[in-house]
């Protein structure tokens, strides 16, 4: 082979590479890293079966309910039983945000294992109905990408926090961009309030895009299907 088609060879051997690579950044920009999502998708369904099991078991022990539902003193108490007593990685509750087509299991943890599962409440901070911070941290180009797009977020927009002992509906109030370092934001305020926090600006942890909700709404757990139905 001449010098010449080597080059004209090799010169098509990058130009397809080149596009192969801008395609996979496009599909990284919209929809998050394929692989990694498929990695997450089938943890997804490993937790949503650990997940039923999960609740069946609190939601025995979320106390005594009236006609009206659990009391909130029977709600602080069943959900600190559940942050004291759950490990690191564990399946803990489900996330629903409309605005982004958003409805995963959410784990105990923050570390890379657990974030790599799905969106993960830091264990510094508490549990839907203790009337403190609830902390969610999620990826937005990898894992399945849950925050992709959370600064498409409004005020007014619901987050709903499912639980084994209730159902929590959120509103969100407002958003902002933090210094990665900047630990304040993990302190309770003295209220009920949910943080749902992705680094920024997307393909970069330099920063935290943080959108903080308060709490509208309530309702008793929903009995879960059974996992042979």
């Amino acid at each position: 082979m001449s010098g010449r088609k080597l080059v004209r060879r090799l010169g098509w051997v990058f130009t397809a590479a080149g596009f192969v690579l801008l395609a996979w950044g496009l599909a990284t920009w919209r929809w998050g890293d394929p692989v990694t999502t498929l990695y997450t998708r089938w943890e997804q369904r490993q937790l949503a079966g650990e997940y039923r099991r999960f609740a069946a078991e609190h939601r025995l022990r979320a106390g005594q309910r009236s006609e009206t539902g659990p009391s909130p003193s029977e709600i602080r108490r069943a959900a600190r039983r559940l942050r004291e007593g759950v490990d690191i990685g564990q399946p803990i509750g489900r996330l629903e945000v409309d605005r982004l087509g958003l409805s995963m299991v959410i784990v105990n943890g923050t570390d890379a294992g657990s974030l790599r599962k799905g969106p993960g409440r830091d264990p510094r901070t508490f549990l839907p109905g203790e009337g403190r911070l609830v902390y969610i941290a999620g990826h937005r180009t990898t894992f399945g990408a849950p925050f992709a797009h959370i600064e498409r977020l409004r005020p007014g927009d619901r987050v709903v926090l499912e639980m084994p002992y209730g159902r929590f509906v959120y509103a969100v109030t407002g958003s902002v961009i933090v210094p990665a370092d900047d630990l304040d934001r993990l302190r309770s305020r003295g209220r009920e309030e949910v943080a749902l926090q992705a680094c920024h600006p997307r393909f970069s942890a330099t920063q935290r895009y943080i959108v903080y909700a308060r709490p509208v709404g309530f309702s008793p757990a929903a009995e879960q299907p059974d996992e042979a139905s």
